[in-house]
């Protein structure tokens, strides 16, 4: 959602018209779900994905010609397996994508989102399908997208964050693979020693103790922990706050007997048996995984299940 508002106002501001495509409806397989968006410009650019292939080259014909005239279109697919390939859906289904050309101060509006994305904000991006005009309003987030005769709703919720507790070389892997998941990635670690001679794929790396962090960044119902140094001093400064927080998954790497030496010590500090379950250890889906990048694919297969509730 960044990424497609920022070209949005980037497009506006330099005099191109633009649309924004929505998926409103799927049935059977579909590579995107509902809710997905697409911005389209005038001249041809687009930021995201509603499908792919021919579905997504008739969407930006159908937005270049919206650009044109104004208003709205909703369009549906339904392709048979044999075809699906050709059409960009994985294995046959039915798709509706809703089109809209944009107008009002598109900037200003798309300012107005990503401000309340970088705060956090949950609430929803309301659209009036007559006009093409659309707005931010914070509050709590609608359940599911609305689509009606004249205004279509999109719930707005914080974007999915992990928090990494280590600069270790497991995490030289987990945050490239998390950046790429869609994931905003922290790395925290005390150690000088460690932050200052690596890397983490972009990933937003801060020295200092995790009890110290999650003071100022407080974890929230959209945010992962996952410990990975081994110390129990750093460990268990980033897993009693997390434990106290609505955090979707807290999980700490280590071998069962440290998991259960670290169970033990939390105990001692007043959590009860049901919050000590929370903690996914020792960390990651037990796909046997023995280097630094397989367990990392590890524990963000085990992060993705329990965000996916499979």
């Amino acid at each position: 959602m960044e990424k497609i508002f920022a070209s949005l106002s980037d497009w506006h501001q330099s005099g191109l018209k633009t649309a924004l495509a929505v998926v409103t409806r799927t049935w059977g397989s579909a590579p995107r779900g509902v809710g997905s968006l697409m911005a389209i410009a005038e001249d041809g650019r687009f930021e995201g994905s509603v499908s792919g292939g021919c579905v997504e080259g008739t969407v930006i014909a159908e937005a270049n010609q919206l650009t044109k005239t104004g208003g709205h279109k909703l369009l549906s697919f339904s392709v048979s397996s044999e075809q699906a390939w050709e059409v960009g859906l994985a294995c046959g289904g039915e798709i509706e994508i809703m089109v809209i050309a944009l107008s009002g101060d598109v900037p200003a509006a798309s300012q107005t989102l990503l401000e309340a994305l970088d705060a956090r904000q949950t609430g929803q991006l309301q659209f009036d399908l007559t006009s093409g005009a659309f707005a931010f309003e914070a509050g709590p987030a609608p359940e599911a997208m609305a689509v009606g005769d004249t205004g279509l709703l999109l719930p707005v919720q914080p974007k999915h964050r992990l928090v990494i507790i280590g600069a270790v070389h497991i995490a030289q892997h987990l945050a490239p693979m998390a950046r790429d998941a869609g994931y905003d990635v922290t790395v925290v670690d005390p150690r000088a020693a460690f932050t200052e001679s690596r890397t983490f794929g972009g990933a937003h790396l801060v020295e200092d103790w995790p009890d110290e962090l999650f003071a100022r960044m407080q974890p929230d119902a959209h945010t992962a922990v996952v410990t990975l140094t081994h110390d129990p001093k750093i460990d268990d400064a980033a897993l009693t706050p997390a434990l106290a927080s609505p955090a979707f998954y807290i999980g700490s790497l280590g071998s069962r007997k440290t998991h259960a030496a670290r169970l033990e010590r939390l105990a001692e500090k007043g959590f009860a048996s049901e919050d000590l379950q929370r903690i996914h250890g020792p960390v990651g889906l037990n796909i046997g995984a023995k280097s630094p990048a397989e367990i990392a694919i590890a524990i963000l297969a085990e992060i993705t299940l329990v965000r996916r509730g499979a």
